[in-house]
C-alpha cells in the first residue's frame, strides 16, 4: 500500500514538473523581440486639414425680362457657348413693332421741335423789327408763346426718346444671351411655350464657366491661427483620389460660424491646376501647409519616450540598449525631427506601454 502511495506521489510530482517546464519554456519563448526603426532622412511636413466642397464661382441663372412667347430656343443642356451667344428668343415680331413704333414718333416730335424753333424765331425778328405796326407787347406775348412751344416739343422729344430706349430694352429683354463662356446646365423653357409676369422670375437658362474653380470650406477655431492667406494646399477628392490637385489659401473669414458649440471659420483655397471631370459640389479635403523641413533626421512618434520638456529614446548599440536625451523640431503628427541626439542609421528601440503613457504629447 505504502509502494503504491509513493508511486502515486511519484507520478505527481513528474507531471508537475512537466507542466511547470511548459509554462517557463512558453514564457520565455513568449518575450517579444526588441522592435526597432532607423534613424533617417526625410521630410515633415504640418498641416492643417480644411473640409469642404468644390465650388464654380462664375454662375448665372438666365431669364427673359418680357412677356412673350418662346419663339427659339438654340441650346440644349451641356452645350458649350460662348459669350454673347443668342440663346432663346420670344416672339420677336411685336417687340420689334414697338421699337418701330417708337422711332417714328421720335422722327415726328423732331420735326414738331424743328417748327416750334422755326415759330420762335420769326417772332423774335417781328420783335427786333417792331413787326407789322403791332404793338411792342403783342409781339412779347408772341415771342412768349413761340419759346413755350419750342420747350414743349423739346420735352416731348425726350419723352419719345425715352420710350424708343424702353422699346429697345424690351426687345433685348425678348433675347437671352449667353453673358460668358461656359456650359449650359438647364433649360426650363420650350418653343411655344408662354413666359407670364408671374413666370418672369423663374431661370429659363442656367449657365455656368466651369473654367473657373475653388474650394469652400471651414477650418477649426484651433488651427485657425496657424492659416494664413497664400499658403499652399494640397487637394484630395473623394471622386477622384488618384487626382493631385494643388491650390492656395485665398480668404478665410474674420468671423465665426458657431454649430453645436464649435466655431469654425469659412475659407476659399483657389485652384492651381484644375484637372479634368471636376463638377461643382464634389467633396474635398485640403491639406494645407503650415511649415515643412525637407531632408531632416526623423523618427516615428511612437518611439519617443519621456515627456515633451524631456523626451529620449533607447538606442539600440553594439547589441546593448542606450538610453539618450534627444532634442525635437517639428511634428506631422507622425514623424518627427530629430535637432539633435542621433544620427543617421543607428536603431532606435520602440518603448513599452508602461515606458511610454499612451498620453505622451508630441509638439
Amino acid at each position: 500500500m505504502k509502494k503504491r502511495l509513493a508511486l502515486i506521489i511519484t507520478i505527481c510530482l513528474v507531471v508537475i514538473g512537466i507542466v511547470l517546464g511548459i509554462v517557463f519554456t512558453r514564457g520565455a519563448s513568449r518575450e517579444a523581440p526588441l522592435t526597432t526603426v532607423l534613424v533617417t532622412r526625410g521630410d515633415i511636413v504640418k498641416t492643417v486639414l480644411v473640409d469642404g466642397n468644390l465650388e464654380m464661382t462664375n454662375k448665372a441663372y438666365l431669364s427673359f425680362g418680357v412677356t412673350g412667347t418662346v419663339t427659339q430656343v438654340l441650346v440644349s443642356e451641356g452645350d458649350n457657348v460662348t459669350e454673347g451667344q443668342v440663346m432663346a428668343r420670344l416672339d420677336a415680331q411685336s417687340l420689334n413693332s414697338s421699337v418701330k413704333t417708337a422711332e417714328l414718333q421720335v422722327e415726328i416730335v423732331q420735326e414738331q421741335v424743328k417748327a416750334a424753333w422755326a415759330q420762335y424765331e420769326i417772332a423774335q425778328i417781328n420783335l427786333d423789327e417792331g413787326g407789322l405796326g403791332q404793338s411792342e407787347d403783342v409781339l412779347e406775348l408772341q415771342v412768349d408763346i413761340a419759346r413755350a412751344s419750342w420747350e414743349t416739343a423739346k420735352h416731348n422729344l425726350e419723352i419719345a426718346e425715352l420710350s424708343l430706349e424702353s422699346a429697345r430694352l424690351n426687345l433685348e429683354k425678348g433675347t437671352i444671351v449667353a453673358p460668358f463662356d461656359g456650359v449650359v446646365t438647364d433649360i426650363t423653357i420650350t418653343e411655344g411655350k408662354e413666359i407670364s409676369t408671374a413666370t418672369l422670375a423663374t431661370p429659363a437658362i442656367s449657365l455656368v464657366d466651369t473654367s473657373e474653380i475653388e474650394m469652400r470650406g471651414f477650418i477649426d477655431e484651433i488651427d485657425i491661427a496657424m492659416v494664413q492667406p497664400g499658403q499652399e494646399a494640397n487637394i484630395i477628392l473623394d471622386a477622384l483620389p488618384d487626382e493631385e490637385v494643388k491650390g492656395e489659401m485665398a480668404f478665410i473669414s474674420p468671423v465665426g460660424t458657431t454649430l453645436a458649440g464649435v466655431v469654425s471659420y469659412d475659407t476659399t483655397i483657389t485652384l492651381e491646376n484644375p484637372v479634368a471631370g471636376l463638377r461643382d459640389g464634389m467633396s474635398a479635403t485640403a491639406e494645407v501647409i503650415i511649415e515643412r523641413r525637407d531632408d531632416v533626421l526623423s523618427i516615428p512618434n511612437r518611439y519617443i519616450r519621456g515627456t515633451p520638456e524631456n523626451p529620449m529614446v533607447v538606442v539600440l548599440v553594439d547589441g546593448q540598449q542606450e538610453e539618450r536625451e534627444i532634442t525635437l523640431g517639428l511634428t506631422d503628427g507622425i514623424n518627427t525631427e530629430v535637432l539633435s541626439g542621433l544620427e543617421e542609421g543607428e536603431k532606435v528601440i520602440v518603448p513599452t506601454s508602461e515606458e511610454r503613457p499612451d498620453g505622451f504629447f508630441m509638439m
